[in-house]
């Protein structure tokens, strides 16, 4: 829950039909809906749709060892992240609990790095704090503002609203007037995160919905990312949390947030040590929920099973075509089939959202092989 607003509420929230979000919602300060959320959903998954995420926390870096020095307290490897690329990436703390999740780009000498509202001035302090004798200079930079355009008619609206779109994920590119616009990997196939000046904002939104995207809230935003089993700090995670849980082990082209052949950083012994000889005690899966049943679970509810605990309850949200969904952690030891309640409702894996855990690591089959298996 967001107590207290680190950025202004958006002004896009004066817009016709503009639906703030819940109070205590982490997308407060922007809209949850233009009056048609599951419409604005179908928008996105089958024409275009903008969402205002202005409330994103944007921090700038400058100076010319700034990827040697973040490369050194993050987890992806991004020491020679070219000019016009983007990652994301992990704080961790010591025993390589998930700290922060942020998107960074690095262009034209400035590294912008956008996160949570209620995590941003955390992680700002933190980068401060490190940057010791290191020629690198974190600043807050919510100069720039977030809209996101998704759809498989994103480019087509792009381009009409006279800004090139990236060909590759995590690509960006500079925009006309200052900012840049970056290809990501979700929560759609097509999916694209302007990042323009503050004061812009409105002009930039009457651009887009005039170019054809259809206004859209962070409600249509999140069903995508849940359906797409995309984690999100602070509601799919908790201070146990460890990257491999939650789908955030990988390089840039593996859409993913830990890279694992990079030097040392905090955390980096137990991200070995689980990809090497264990597995992750929890798993990131995708449950549907009844629809009947009185209520919702809340993010941070138990997922039980036969009145025993087995995982906590993630976000919740209505999606167009599955209906009420939800993203929980659960123990990796639960099949499948297993009948599920959260909260006050039954609920049950989709099957598909499981990941794949037949893997044998390197370094279990080695100690195998010693002991003679």
């Amino acid at each position: 829950m967001v107590d207290k607003l680190p950025v202004s509420p958006s002004p896009l929230l004066t817009a016709p039909g503009a639906v703030p979000a819940p109070e205590g919602s982490p997308d407060a300060g922007v809209a949850w809906h233009h009056g048609d959320p599951l419409g604005e959903q179908r928008s996105a998954e089958r024409s275009a749709a903008v969402v205002d995420r202005s409330h994103r926390f944007v921090i700038a870096i400058s100076g010319p060892e700034r990827l040697t020095w973040l490369h050194t307290i993050s987890s992806q490897h991004v020491a020679a992240l070219p000019d016009g690329a983007s990652a994301e990436n992990l704080s961790l703390d010591v025993n390589g609990r998930v700290e922060h999740h942020f998107v960074q780009t690095d262009l034209d000498g400035v590294t912008w790095i956008d996160t949570e509202a209620d995590r941003g001035p955390d992680l700002l302090s933190f980068l401060t704090k490190m940057v010791f004798w290191s020629k690198a200079e974190p600043r807050e930079g919510n100069e720039l503002a977030v809209l996101s355009v998704l759809g498989p008619d994103a480019v087509t609206v792009l381009d009409a609203a006279g800004v090139v779109a990236p060909a590759e994920p995590y690509a960006a590119v500079a925009v006309p007037g200052g900012g840049f616009v970056r290809r990501m990997p979700w929560p759609a196939a097509e999916s694209f995160d302007l990042l323009i000046p503050r004061e812009g904002l409105a002009t930039w939104w009457g651009r887009l919905t005039a170019a054809g995207a259809a206004p859209a809230g962070t409600w249509a935003f999140e069903a995508l990312r849940v359906a797409a089993a995309r984690p999100r700090i602070g509601l799919d995670t908790d201070d146990r949390t460890i990257p491999h849980e939650v789908r955030w082990i990988g390089g840039p082209a593996d859409h993913g947030a830990v890279h694992l052949e990079k030097g040392c950083y905090r955390g980096q012994e137990t991200v070995a040590r689980v990809h090497n000889l264990g597995k992750p005690p929890r798993h990131l899966v995708l449950l549907h929920l009844d629809g009947s049943a009185e209520g919702r679970p809340e993010p941070g509810d138990p997922v039980t099973a036969g009145g025993r605990a087995v995982g906590r309850i993630g976000t919740v949200i209505d999606h167009h075509e599955l209906g009420p969904i939800a993203l929980a952690l659960v123990k990796r030891s639960i099949p499948t089939d297993t009948e599920l309640v959260a909260g006050s409702c039954a609920a049950s894996i989709d099957p598909d959202s499981v990941p794949a855990d037949d893997t044998v690591q390197a370094g279990r089959a080695a100690v195998d092989r010693l002991r003679g298996r």
